[in-house]
C-alpha cells in the first residue's frame, strides 16, 4: 500500500544539511547556497515514448534516466545540482516493485552527483508508468549558461560522440555535470545546450535563440560506434544518425576561438576525461549549413525528435 511504500522510501533517503525540513512533511524547506541563483528544470518520462519496461529496461534504469535527463539540463546551464523532487504515476499491477526499483536508480545517480532527494509524490492508476522529475541547481549571479549568447566568430564545440543512443545509451544517461562545472570555472562560454533531441535540432535551437547561423563541418562530427552499428542495420548513414538520433545528452557549446582551442587541448585530462571536438563555427545569418571537406556548403536540416500533437 502507498503508506508503507512511502514510509520505506523516507527511511532510505539520507539526511542532507541543505534540507531544513526534510522529506515527509507537506513540503520540503531548502537552505539555498549563499550568493547563488536557483536554477529549476522539470522533465517527464512516459512509458512507450521514453522507455519500454522489460528485460532490457528494468525500473532502476528508468529511475536513472529520469534523474539523468534533468541533470543534463543543469549541466547545459553550467549549474551545480542541489535537490530533486520526483513524482510517479505507478501502474497498479506491479507498482510496488516498480516504484522501489525507480527509487533505487534515482538514489544511486543522486549519490554520484551530490543531489539531495527532497520529496515528491506517488500515485497509482490503470495507465502506463510516468515519472516527473523537478531538479533544483545553483549558479553564481550572471554566470548561468544560456542558449542565446553565441556570437559570429565563435567555435562550436561538443563533448563526447553522437548517434545510435537507442541501442541502450538512451537509458544509461551520463549527465556532463562535472565536465560543465569544470569548463564553466576555466573557460569563457557564450552559449550552451544539451543534446537531448538531436545534434542538428538542438544546435539549430541555439542558433535561433542567438540570431546566428551555425556552420557544421560534417567530417569533424564525432560519430559514436553505436551510430555505425545502427547504420549497418537500417541503411542510413552514420552521420545521419549522429545528427538526428538524439538522447546523447552531450554538451553543445559556443566559445570564442582561444577558449575553444584551450578547451580542446585539455580534453582527456582530469576532470575532462572525454573527447572534446570543435565541429564548426558561428557566423552571421540564420539556420544551419553543412560544410564538406572541399569547402562546399549545403543547407542542413535541423533533424531530431519533436513531440507531435493533433490540431
Amino acid at each position: 500500500m502507498e503508506r508503507e511504500f512511502v514510509a520505506d522510501l523516507l527511511a532510505r533517503i539520507p539526511a542532507d544539511p541543505r534540507l531544513e525540513v526534510p522529506p515527509g512533511d507537506d513540503a520540503a524547506v531548502l537552505r539555498p547556497p549563499a550568493r547563488a541563483r536557483t536554477v529549476v528544470t522539470v522533465d517527464m518520462l512516459m512509458e512507450g515514448t521514453d522507455f519500454i519496461l522489460g528485460p532490457d529496461c528494468q525500473p532502476a534504469a528508468v529511475g536513472h534516466k529520469a534523474l539523468g535527463v534533468s541533470l543534463s539540463d543543469l549541466a547545459a546551464m553550467g549549474a551545480r545540482p542541489e535537490a530533486a523532487f520526483v513524482a510517479v504515476a505507478l501502474p497498479r499491477r506491479g507498482g510496488n516493485a516498480i516504484g522501489r526499483g525507480i527509487a533505487d536508480g534515482i538514489a544511486a545517480l543522486a549519490s554520484v552527483h551530490g543531489v539531495a532527494l527532497a520529496g515528491g509524490d506517488t500515485n497509482a492508476w490503470d495507465g502506463p508508468l510516468v515519472v516527473s522529475t523537478t531538479l533544483l541547481g545553483s549558479v553564481a549571479p550572471g554566470r548561468a549558461w544560456r542558449r542565446d549568447g553565441a556570437r559570429p566568430g565563435d567555435l562550436i564545440v561538443v563533448t563526447g560522440a553522437f548517434g545510435g543512443s537507442l541501442l541502450g545509451r538512451h537509458l544509461r544517461v551520463v549527465p556532463r555535470i562535472r565536465e560543465a562545472l569544470a569548463i564553466a570555472a576555466r573557460y569563457e562560454v557564450h552559449a550552451a545546450i544539451d543534446c537531448s533531441d538531436g545534434l542538428a535540432l538542438d544546435l539549430a535551437r541555439m542558433m535561433a535563440a542567438s540570431g546566428t547561423r551555425g556552420v557544421v563541418r560534417t567530417a569533424a562530427v564525432p560519430i559514436h560506434a553505436d551510430a555505425r552499428r545502427l547504420a549497418d542495420r537500417d541503411g542510413r548513414s552514420p552521420l545521419d544518425h549522429a545528427l538526428g538520433d538524439g538522447e546523447d545528452f552531450e554538451l553543445i557549446l559556443a566559445l570564442p576561438p582561444d577558449a575553444a582551442e584551450a578547451l580542446a587541448a585539455a580534453a582527456g585530462q582530469p576532470p575532462l576525461d572525454l573527447a572534446i571536438t570543435a565541429i564548426g563555427t558561428v557566423e552571421e545569418g540564420a539556420g544551419l549549413v553543412a560544410e564538406a571537406p572541399d569547402g562546399s556548403r549545403t543547407p542542413l536540416e535541423p533533424q531530431g525528435y519533436v513531440h507531435g500533437f493533433d490540431s
